[in-house]
């Protein structure tokens, strides 16, 4: 099967945001961490009112990106529609959670106050991981217009093994209708 251009550039985005996805988990991991024990005056934390549903919905989008990124590698190796499927949709729900933690980030930052480099840190990393996953999300489906860019919900003789167009006959039927009695 030959390699596509969408194949060549969502492998290594792919990887970036597997590897982003985990700094993002790590970073918030222990900020609530630090959060939930009530020390939120330590010199690398700090914080608002924006600080808790922004570190949750970080969590969350981080695990759910990890994840999908998983589902995603599949279809890396299998590019084929089939795996498209699990890739696409897992990675939707992804970037949807991440432009959730976009969104709150933007707040924490509108509403100023002290926040450590943590948190300046996982905030950067949320907003550009808003971007590079939209990025790949948009790779994963460009097969849509071009079967130059990857496989498309459109292939559908790619069980058939090249014999388009004909239905296959299933296992234990003659393929002949019979009358009923």
């Amino acid at each position: 099967m030959a390699s596509t251009v969408g194949r060549n550039i969502a492998a290594p985005l792919l990887f970036l945001n597997l590897v982003m996805y985990f700094i993002v988990l790590g970073f918030a991991s222990w900020c609530l961490n630090k959060y939930i024990n009530g020390q939120t005056n330590h010199p690398s934390f700090g914080g608002n009112g924006a600080t808790m549903f922004f570190l949750i919905f970080s969590m969350m989008a981080a695990v759910v990106g990890v994840t999908s990124k998983f589902a995603g590698g599949n279809h890396i190796r299998a590019w084929r529609n089939d795996s498209l499927a699990a890739a696409g949709a897992t990675s939707i729900v992804s970037w949807a959670l991440t432009v959730l933690a976009f969104g709150l980030a933007c707040k924490e930052i509108n509403i100023g106050g002290w926040r450590g480099w943590r948190l300046k840190i996982l905030e950067a990393f949320i907003i550009i991981l808003t971007f590079t996953e939209l990025l790949y999300l948009l790779l994963l489906h460009a097969g849509l217009y071009s079967t130059r860019y990857g496989p498309g919900y459109r292939d559908t003789d790619y069980a058939l093994g090249g014999a388009g167009g004909v239905d296959p006959v299933h296992k234990g039927t003659t393929g002949v209708a019979g009358s009923r009695i």
